[in-house]
């Protein structure tokens, strides 16, 4: 597991940016699906799955997005980080074997909320498969002293 890194709202800048990198695979569909709840037969059967536009079974989208929490909790801005609000536009799928990168970048400091705006862009090689924003809470120094 990588080093949970972690920053003060102090120590942030626009245009900061971290990203964690994950394979899709099938136990990950599958567990998701199990916590999740949604057993929307387009990722979890393949006769299904082929007579759909995708051809083949696909990972959940929030599966995929749920990647930026990772990102968010543990490197940019880190541990402490609180989550507003999320906003994700699906534009592509994600098969199982792909990999997929999930890549934040501070977009606006809110020193007086605390509060952070980043983008964020989910990839599979050259291809978006998301893209959005979020606002998170920050921690500052001078609330740690």
């Amino acid at each position: 597991m990588d080093q949970i890194v972690g920053y003060f709202l102090e120590n942030l800048s626009v245009g900061m940016s971290e990203s964690i990198i994950k394979t899709i695979t099938e136990v990950d569909i599958v567990m998701f699906a199990q916590v999740s709840g949604d057993t929307n037969p387009v990722h979890l059967d393949e006769d299904y799955a082929a007579a759909s536009p995708f051809k083949t079974r696909i990972a959940h989208g929030m599966l995929a997005g749920s990647l930026f929490s990772a990102v968010l909790g543990t490197k940019l801005p880190g541990p402490g980080t609180i989550y507003l609000s999320q906003n994700l536009k699906f534009k592509a799928p994600v098969r199982i074997g792909e990999t997929v990168e999930a890549r934040v970048t501070v977009a606006e400091i809110n020193e007086s909320k605390k509060r952070i705006h980043l983008e964020c862009i989910c990839s599979v090689g050259e291809t978006i498969v998301i893209e959005g924003d979020a606002v998170v809470m920050v921690s500052s120094k001078a609330s740690h002293q």
